[in-house]
């Protein structure tokens, strides 16, 4: 089937063991907190809070570091490609409690010394939700300055753990910075909280580090539970704010109106930005962050990162989490599922498509759009997660095992 898949796509012009190979070299970063429900290891964790919410109650949790790595250590055997772990700040591993912003690398070195002995680079993120600092829902731009200060010294904090994770592993870590701040109703004043996230934002970006230790990036959000009315930090303030600043935006496809399409902003971003950073997730009529599946919009980002040969421009991490079923299955599905689009996406005639835009050819163009979509690309699939060592269609069959030796006796 995979020989005879060859002969189908090379009809096209698609050479698909170069799709294969280059499929298995794009990294994507896997975040932890699907394991867990988001709540992270801090001694004195609270209840989730700033708009974030997971629902549901599936047995398994992992309760601990050991549970959780060993949980992400399954997943990955899952998963074909290129691995990354996406760490949030409050997963720090300490015997003791420790404020946020005092966290230091020492905290994470547990979690390094695990991905480097796997081969997996880390990514990281600062944590300015769920404590009590946060509770106003207003973290860097709140007016109460002590407010401002303890987030600032938490995310120079958190910055200094990413560069030290990319000087350490030999590739750049990506920090996240990401605000739940806003206002539930009408705001009295829309600039002066921007403001004061602006300068909150250059105090914290006053130290610098090497660009081949650390990528920073800001991500900005629509809306959030309890902070409807008013964002801060928005898609408008975020773009304007990295472009002015020399740092990078991170799209989150869950964080815009369900008529915005993310895959449309990639490209509109790397015509202005060397780089571009996603969290790819799934909303469902507002910022669900469902499980990823094999979907339209998935597919367009996929595309949109390989059309434009930006795979070493656009740094790609998945963001969504699940209680309400299996924790594994959630981590898998959805992994297994940009896997699937980044491969389905190196499987389109991309070079002859163009040409056809670009000469006007549109009704050939639409044509040939439709009738690559029925190329027969479940036997490269199988292949590759062959080569990769990864299961085929029977990879739930694991899952199950591991729920009943493992999860069911937490």
């Amino acid at each position: 089937m995979y020989e005879k898949a060859k002969s189908e796509y090379q009809k096209w012009g698609v050479d698909v063991e170069e799709a294969v190979k280059k499929c298995a070299s794009i990294p994507v970063s896997l975040h932890c907190w699907q394991g867990d429900d988001v709540t992270g290891f801090e001694k004195s964790a609270g209840p989730l809070s700033g708009g974030i919410q997971t629902t549901g109650n599936y047995p398994g949790k992992a309760r601990n570091k050991d549970e959780l790595m060993k949980d992400l250590e399954f997943v990955y055997s899952l998963i074909p490609g290129k691995k990354r772990l996406n760490l949030h700040a409050h997963y720090l591993i300490a015997d003791e409690a420790v404020s946020r912003d005092k966290v230091e690398p020492r905290h994470f070195e547990p979690w390094l010394n695990w991905a480097k002995s796997r081969g997996i680079g880390l990514d990281f993120n600062a944590t300015p939700f769920s404590h009590p600092m946060a509770s106003s829902g207003l973290t860097l731009s709140s007016p109460d300055k002590n407010i401002r200060d303890f987030w600032i010294r938490h995310c120079k904090a958190t910055r200094k753990i990413a560069a030290w994770f990319g000087e350490q592993q030999g590739s750049p870590s990506l920090h996240d910075i990401w605000i739940p701040d806003g206002l539930k109703d009408v705001p009295a004043d829309r600039l002066g909280p921007r403001e004061r996230l602006r300068d909150a934002l250059d105090e914290i970006y006053s130290v610098k580090y090497s660009k081949d230790h650390i990528v920073d990036v800001v991500e900005s959000k629509l809306f959030g539970i309890g902070l409807e009315s008013y964002t801060t930090g928005s898609s408008d303030f975020y773009i304007g704010y990295a472009a002015s600043r020399g740092i990078y935006v991170l799209l989150d496809n869950g964080h815009y109106h369900p008529t915005e399409l993310v895959s449309d902003k990639i490209s509109a971003l790397l015509a202005i930005f060397d780089k571009v950073a996603l969290h790819v997730t799934r909303s469902v009529r507002w910022d669900s962050d469902h499980v990823v599946l094999f979907e339209d919009e998935i597919r367009e980002i996929a595309k949109e990162i390989i059309r434009n040969k930006a795979e070493n421009r656009v740094l790609i991490g998945l963001d969504y989490f699940d209680a309400s079923i299996n924790r594994i299955a959630a981590w898998a599905v959805g992994a297994r599922n940009f896997q699937k689009a980044l491969l389905y996406a190196l499987l389109f005639p991309h070079g002859e498509l163009k040409k056809l835009q670009d000469s006007g050819n549109f009704s050939k163009l639409l044509a040939l759009q439709e009738e690559v979509k029925t190329l027969p690309f479940g036997a490269v699939w199988n292949e590759y997660l062959s080569r990769e060592k990864a299961p085929g269609a029977d990879w739930y069959s694991q899952v199950e095992k591991y729920e009943k030796d493992v999860l069911s006796k937490r």
